[in-house]
C-alpha cells in the first residue's frame, strides 16, 4: 500500500455472515454474491471455512477460480490440516490469502488447554506453515480485546516474524468501546517490532451496538483494513456493516481523511441480494440500506427536503445505487422497459431469467394497479429463490376462512408427481402448513414466521420469511405475493427444499458440518 490513508475492505459475508443461525446460503448464491463483491471493489473476500465441509471447500475453490479483482481468502484454525485444506481451496485465485487464527485471551486459552508458551509455539509453527504455502498470510488472535496486552504483543510479534503480512485484531464478542479500540491498535504499532511492515486490521462484532464506531476508531488508531459484512450479517448481533463504514468514510471525509476502493452505487443491490439469500430481512430503520433511510414523513422534514434536500439528507440515494425516480410500471409496460428498470435497480438478468421475471411481472400487474421498484425487487428475489427446478412446488392453493373454521386444499408437485390434500387448522396459515406436512412428512420445526409488506396499500405484495430447523440443520425460505397465505406456503416449501438439499449433501459427504473453533 503506497497511500497511507487507503483502507482495505475485507468482506466476510460468506464466512462470518453465513455463520448466522439460518443464514446458510446455497452454492449458487455464494458464487453470485462473491461476483457482486468482486465487481463492487472489495479488496479481500473471505469466501468460507474450507475445512468445515466439502461444500464450503468447493464454494471457496470456485470463487477463487472466478475472481477477477479481489483477493480470495479462506479461514483456517491453527492446525496443519486446516491450513493445507485452506490453501488447496484458495490457491487458484489471482491473489490467494490464508487467514489462520487462535484464541489468545485467558478464557480462550483454557479451552484447548494450552499455556502461554505452548500457544506461542503453536502460533509460530502454524503461521510459518501457512507462509511456506502462501505469500499472503493473515493472522488473528481471537478475542484480542480481552487478551493481556503484554501477551498480545508477544504473539503478534511472533506472527509478524513468521511471515504474516496482515495482523487482524478481533473484538470477537463485541466487548470493546471506541476509545479502547483505537488505543489498542496504537499500542501494538508502538510496541511490537516489525509493526510498521504489516497491515493492522480490525474485526468488530455488534453485541453492544458499537461495531461500526469501533472499526472507525481502529482506523483512526492506525488500522488500514476493516473486516465487515453486507447488512452487518453475522453471529449473534452481527458484524460491522460494510455499507456503514464505507459511507461514513465517504460522507465524513472532512474528519476521517481515508479512502476505500468501493463503488458505493452497488451497495443497494448487494444488500438486497444478501437479504434474499440469507433470509434476513433488513430492518426498515437500518442505517444506509434500510427502507426508511431516505423517507421523510414529518411535515417539517418534508418541507425542508422539498426546498433543499441537504436539510435532512447527508447522502444521496443514488450514492448507494438507490433509484431516486420510483416510477411505477404497469401491465402495458414491455420487456425492454422491464429490463431497463431492473438494470437501474442493479439487476442484470440473462434472457431466461428475464423471461421468468417478465411473466411474474405481468401476473402481478394484473393484480396491482401500479408496480413499484420494491415490487420488482421482490419479484426478482422470489424468482431466484423459488424455481421450476425445485423438488417441491406449489401448484394450486384454495383456502377457506371464517367463523366456522379454516381449511386448505393444496396441490403440490413432489419430484414431478402431483399430490393433493385437504387439511384443517387453527387459522389459515396453520391449515396450509399442515397440508404441506401431509404431502411431505418431515420433522422440521418452525423457528420463525415473519411477514412484511413490500409497499403500501391493500394490494401490496407481502414478503414472508420462514426459518426451520431439522436435526441441527437450519434453513430459511422466502417468497413474495399479493396473497399473503400463498407467499407463506411458498416460503415454507422453499425452506423444506433447502433442508432436503442439505440432507442430500450429507449422503454425498458434502454437508456443512459444525467444527469447533479450537484444536483437539
Amino acid at each position: 500500500m503506497t497511500d497511507p490513508n487507503r483502507v482495505l475492505i475485507f468482506d466476510t459475508t460468506l464466512r462470518d455472515g453465513e455463520q448466522s443461525p439460518g443464514a446458510t446460503m446455497s452454492h449458487t448464491e455464494k458464487l453470485d454474491i462473491a461476483e457482486m463483491l468482486d465487481e463492487m471493489g472489495v479488496d479481500i473476500i473471505e469466501a468460507g471455512f474450507p475445512i468445515a465441509s466439502e461444500g464450503d471447500f468447493t464454494a471457496v475453490s470456485e470463487i477463487a477460480k472466478r475472481s477477477r479483482n479481489s483477493a480470495i481468502c479462506g479461514l483456517a484454525r491453527a492446525q496443519f490440516p486446516d491450513i493445507d485444506r485452506c490453501w488447496e481451496a484458495v490457491k487458484h485465485a489471482r491473489r490467494p490469502r490464508i487467514h489462520t487464527f487462535i484464541g489468545t485471551s485467558p478464557l480462550h486459552r483454557a479451552i484447548p488447554n494450552l499455556d502461554m508458551d505452548q500457544m506461542a509455539e503453536r502460533i509460530q509453527q502454524t503461521v510459518t506453515h501457512a507462509r511456506n504455502l502462501c505469500d499472503d498470510v493473515q493472522w488473528s488472535p481471537m478475542d484480542a480485546t480481552r487478551t493481556e496486552h503484554d501477551y498480545l504483543c508477544r504473539v503478534v510479534e511472533i506472527a509478524i516474524r513468521c511471515g504474516a503480512r496482515t495482523i487482524n485484531i478481533p473484538d470477537t464478542v463485541g466487548y470493546t468501546a471506541p476509545q479502547e479500540s483505537a488505543k489498542l491498535i496504537r499500542m501494538l504499532i508502538e510496541r511490537v517490532p516489525g509493526a510498521d511492515e504489516v497491515i493492522f486490521s480490525t474485526h468488530c462484532h455488534n453485541d453492544l451496538g458499537m461495531a461500526t464506531a469501533n472499526s472507525l476508531a481502529a482506523v483512526e488508531g492506525g488500522a488500514r483494513q476493516i473486516e465487515c459484512t453486507i447488512n452487518g450479517l453475522g453471529e449473534r448481533a452481527g458484524n460491522t456493516a460494510l455499507e456503514e463504514v464505507v459511507m461514513a468514510l465517504k460522507v465524513r471525509h472532512d474528519i476521517m481523511p481515508f479512502t476505500t476502493g468501493i463503488d458505493t452505487t452497488k451497495i443497494m443491490a448487494l444488500s438486497r441480494r444478501v437479504s434474499q439469500a440469507s433470509g434476513f430481512v433488513v430492518q426498515p430503520n437500518k442505517a444506509v440500506v434500510g427502507k426508511n433511510a431516505f423517507l421523510h414523513e414529518s411535515g417539517i422534514h418534508q418541507d425542508g427536503v422539498l426546498k433543499n434536500v441537504e436539510t435532512f439528507e447527508i447522502m444521496k440515494p443514488t450514492d448507494i445505487g438507490l433509484n431516486e425516480a420510483n416510477i411505477a410500471m404497469g401491465k402495458h409496460s414491455g420487456r425492454a422497459a422491464l429490463r431497463a428498470k431492473l438494470r437501474e435497480l442493479g439487476y442484470e438478468l440473462g434472457d431466461n431469467q428475464l423471461k421468468d421475471v417478465f411473466v411474474r411481472f405481468k401476473a402481478l400487474a394484473d393484480r396491482k394497479k401500479e408496480v413499484y421498484d420494491d415490487d420488482l425487487v421482490a419479484l426478482v428475489q422470489d424468482a431466484a429463490t423459488n424455481t421450476e427446478d425445485d423438488y417441491l412446488q406449489v401448484k394450486h392453493l384454495r383456502v377457506v376462512c371464517g367463523s366456522d373454521g379454516q381449511s386448505a386444499d393444496l396441490v403440490m408437485l413432489v419430484g414431478g408427481e402431483e399430490k393433493t390434500v385437504h387439511s384443517s387448522g387453527d387459522g389459515p396459515v396453520d391449515a396450509c402448513f399442515k397440508a404441506v406436512k401431509s404431502i411431505w412428512p418431515h420433522n422440521a420445526h418452525l423457528q420463525l414466521y415473519q411477514v412484511h409488506a413490500v409497499t403500501e396499500g391493500t394490494d401490496a405484495q407481502a414478503t414472508v420469511t420462514v426459518r426451520m430447523e431439522e436435526e441441527g440443520r437450519i434453513a430459511t425460505g422466502q417468497a413474495s405475493d399479493t396473497d399473503t397465505i400463498l407467499a407463506s406456503v411458498k416460503a415454507y416449501v422453499g425452506a423444506l427444499n433447502r433442508l432436503k438439499a442439505r440432507r442430500d449433501m450429507i449422503g454425498q459427504g458434502g454437508d456443512a458440518k459444525q467444527v469447533s473453533m479450537y484444536s483437539h
